[in-house]
């Protein structure tokens, strides 16, 4: 039985209501439909699965879980039992279990399917024919579709871990106790399970540049995710004091870097100079920051968005507002947003979208999207070109 198959019997009992209402690693929860969710809803959904679909023809087969094929382990059918016990209660495990399975919109495996692309988009290096000898189909080396699977499953790994609940704060609605401590086990476990495979493929690629730009960006991972979960911690509603420069530089960090450095490492397994590997790499990091910036622009622009629903404080959109606004201006108008202690987000969405900052941060969104269209231009004409201009189109899209 495959991992998939695991999965959706599992999922099929999945009941449970949604998860406690803080956890460790928030506001970076993204397990499917935020900040790891390349689908806005401001795109036709249909127009986006017919992009994706198109791009998966191209690299040769659906990336879907591709990544999963060296998880049909016992190991991770045992995973799999024990998180079968935790149905019935709130922990977003659950969420995360169910939205791997029912991925109805096409985004979990994108950063695979970038790094698919991008490799035969580059195709065989034209000055070094050491890998002539290498397996290659639909004019991708095996060792770069290894290398994508590779990117997915550090991914979905820390999916996983960013579904550990801070205990410290829970409530009795939260449900008991021993399940959220059971929850938070099972996540560390499989998220480190999925971890180690993903560094014992980067070994068996047996090529020391891509191991360590594979590891830094892990690391970045690691600090941007623990910076925004040291800013999300706050009792207050004060936020961070940062210009758009500074917010550029941490969203790398947690949202940039696996996908730019994994584009960089698929040049290099096959060959390619360092200028066609820099390119690769500029072409992930503005794709990716592009599609961050859409993805803090939904609770403004989705035409359905629920008075209720929360949004990050040091999103795109807020720092771009308080920095045309002015730091005492926006306190200012935080304090005027609450109400009997607690933060009306309608009212203060509404104060936003009367200023600068959603239009702004759609510039932005748009500008980082013609930087990564800039760094194709050193790619020869292709289909697979071709896919990649049309990723970029579809997440800069907002009319």
């Amino acid at each position: 039985m495959s991992f998939r198959q695991l999965l959706l019997r599992l999922t099929r009992s999945l009941g449970a209501s949604g998860p406690p209402r803080r956890l460790w690693w928030y506001p970076a929860l993204d397990t499917i439909s935020m900040v790891g969710s390349w689908s806005p809803s401001s795109r036709s959904p249909a127009h986006w699965n017919q992009v994706v679909s198109e791009a998966e023809k191209i690299v040769g087969y659906p990336t879907s879980f591709m990544s999963l094929r060296c998880l049909l382990s016992d190991e991770l059918s045992n995973i799999a039992m024990q998180v079968r016990k935790l149905v019935g209660t709130r922990h977003p495990l659950l969420t995360t279990a169910r939205g791997l399975v029912h991925d109805s919109r096409n985004n979990l495996q994108l950063r695979g399917l970038v790094v698919l692309l991008i490799s035969k988009a580059a195709g065989p290096s034209s000055v070094n024919s050491s890998c002539q000898n290498y397996d290659m189909v639909s004019g991708i080396y095996s060792c770069q579709r290894s290398l994508a699977e590779i990117t997915e499953l550090i991914h979905t790994a820390l999916l996983v871990h960013r579904g550990i609940v801070n205990l410290n704060e829970l409530q009795s609605s939260d449900g008991p106790l021993k399940d959220m401590q059971f929850g938070n086990k099972i996540a560390i476990l499989s998220g480190d399970f999925l971890l180690a495979n993903a560094c014992n493929g980067l070994a068996l690629l047996q090529n020391t540049k891509v191991v360590e730009l594979l590891a830094s960006a892990l690391m970045d991972l690691v600090q941007g995710v623990y910076h925004e979960n040291s800013t999300s911690a706050r009792e207050s509603y004060i936020t961070d004091d940062i210009g758009i420069s500074t917010w550029k530089k941490q969203t790398f960090l947690s949202h940039g870097a696996l996908l730019a450095k994994s584009c960089q490492a698929a040049m290099e397994l096959a060959k390619h100079d360092a200028e066609v590997q820099d390119m690769a790499f500029q072409y992930g990091k503005h794709m990716a920051m592009s599609h961050k910036i859409n993805s803090d622009l939904q609770p403004f622009i989705k035409e359905k968005t629920s008075d209720s629903v929360a949004f990050n404080l040091n999103s795109a959109p807020v720092v771009l507002h308080q920095e045309f606004l002015g730091r005492d201006l926006w306190i200012k108008q935080i304090g005027e947003a609450q109400e009997k202690g607690r933060l009306d987000y309608a009212k203060l969405r509404d104060t936003i979208k009367a200023g600068k900052g959603v239009t702004s941060a759609i510039d932005l969104c748009r500008y980082h999207g013609n930087k990564a269209l800039e760094a194709l231009e050193s790619f020869p004409p292709s289909e697979a070109r071709s896919a990649l201009e049309n990723i970029v189109f579809a997440v800069t899209r907002f009319s």
